[in-house]
């Protein structure tokens, strides 16, 4: 017999499967238990137009989930986009309680929770809500806020540095460390990088296996902010490995410095379906997204190093004084080979442009 708060640690951990697929829908993960407490089935939403995870796991259970539970990480949809309603598809298996973790924050694909109630199913919601709104962050954020959830990366130095005096930067972080990068990306929709960097060092921005070379089958969308339009036509960012978006200000329309305007670049992404992106480099990017307040997360990888001159990691972020300092809670540190990897959140205050939607025009989760 397996109970409810271990069957929705089971869903957290499925609903993981889906990071970097299932854009511009969320990650979700479902378990079903028989009347006797045994798992009868299990399933995660793998990719957009794909079966959610509640269906999958119905295939699965078949007439066993008939007066069984569902333990689901996000409330069952109540719209019929690419597929039907998954809160009409558990009323007709004839299950008896739905276990939620979060709440769909949609206005479109929320009310499953309701329409259940309604089919006189009993719905328990907020069971391990933490563990999967953590799961699920870049979405929630994404949609609550109407541009993508932002992550900053960067390497560098024990005393701050990304490159030495004379330019060079490979390589600062260790074999172990680069290969842990290629997993953060797999897991992104979209990665951005400046300009400087793309002339400087000339990254692909792919996923690839650092044993081999080969590319993963899934890319991110490879982002360039490059104002005045400079990224030379044999970059390899503008290879065919990955879809690439060079943006210039007359793309994405110029900020008050006249360099591309994040906050706008931001929103066209998330028009795009992004919802969850990996800012890459260089010092000078990282400033400004960190001085607009869109960065939330930064993974750092610290290497056991000094070099005392150089390049640092970040760059102007507009902050004058201590007290403007930018607040971060660690979430993990570990050590990657001989490296540091630390994750933590920006404490920062709701910074919601104009521009960004609010809640009440959020669009629908996508079926």
């Amino acid at each position: 017999m397996v109970t409810e708060d271990e069957a929705m640690r089971r869903a957290v951990a499925l609903a993981a499967r889906g990071l970097g697929t299932t854009s511009p829908n969320p990650v979700v993960g479902c378990l079903l238990l028989g009347p006797g407490g045994e798992v009868v089935g299990e399933g995660f939403h793998a990719y957009a137009g794909g079966p959610h995870a509640e269906i999958v796991a119905l295939a699965q259970a078949g007439e066993r989930a008939r007066g069984g539970i569902c333990v689901v990480t996000l409330e069952p949809c109540n719209h019929t986009g690419r597929t039907g309603p998954c809160a009409e598809a558990l009323v007709n298996a004839g299950v008896r309680r739905v276990v939620i973790a979060v709440d769909d924050p949609t206005p479109v694909a929320a009310g499953g929770a309701a329409t259940l109630r309604a089919a006189g199913i009993e719905v328990v919601t907020g069971v391990r809500r933490e563990a999967a709104e953590a799961g699920n962050i870049a979405w929630l954020t994404a949609v609550r806020r109407g541009r993508p959830y932002v992550t900053w990366k960067f390497a560098a130095t024990l005393d701050g540095r990304s490159a030495a005096a004379d330019g060079t930067s490979q390589w600062i972080s260790a074999a172990e460390s680069r290969a842990d990068v290629h997993v953060l990306r797999s897991t992104v929709d979209a990665i951005v990088a400046g300009v400087g960097t793309v002339v400087a060092d000339d990254p692909q921005l792919t996923v690839r296996d650092l044993r081999d070379g080969t590319l993963a089958i899934k890319q991110p969308l490879r982002v360039v902010v490059d104002s005045s339009g400079r990224t030379p036509e044999n970059a390899r960012v503008r290879d065919a490995a990955a879809p690439t978006w060079i943006v210039t200000t007359a793309a994405a329309g110029a900020g008050p410095d006249g360099r591309v305007d994040l906050t706008a670049l931001l929103i066209a992404l998330f028009a795009r379906g992004v919802r969850n992106v990996l800012l890459e480099g260089g010092p000078t990017l990282a400033g400004g997204f960190l001085a607009a307040g869109l960065i939330d997360r930064v993974v750092g990888y610290v290497a056991p190093k000094l070099l005392g001159d150089g390049r640092a990691a970040l760059m102007d972020a507009g902050i004058g004084t201590i007290a403007d300092a930018v607040e971060l809670d660690f979430t993990d540190i570990t050590q990657i080979g001989g490296d540091l990897r630390f994750t933590a959140n920006l404490r920062h205050k709701e910074n919601r442009d104009p521009r960004q939607q609010e809640d009440n025009h959020l669009p629908p989760r996508e079926s």
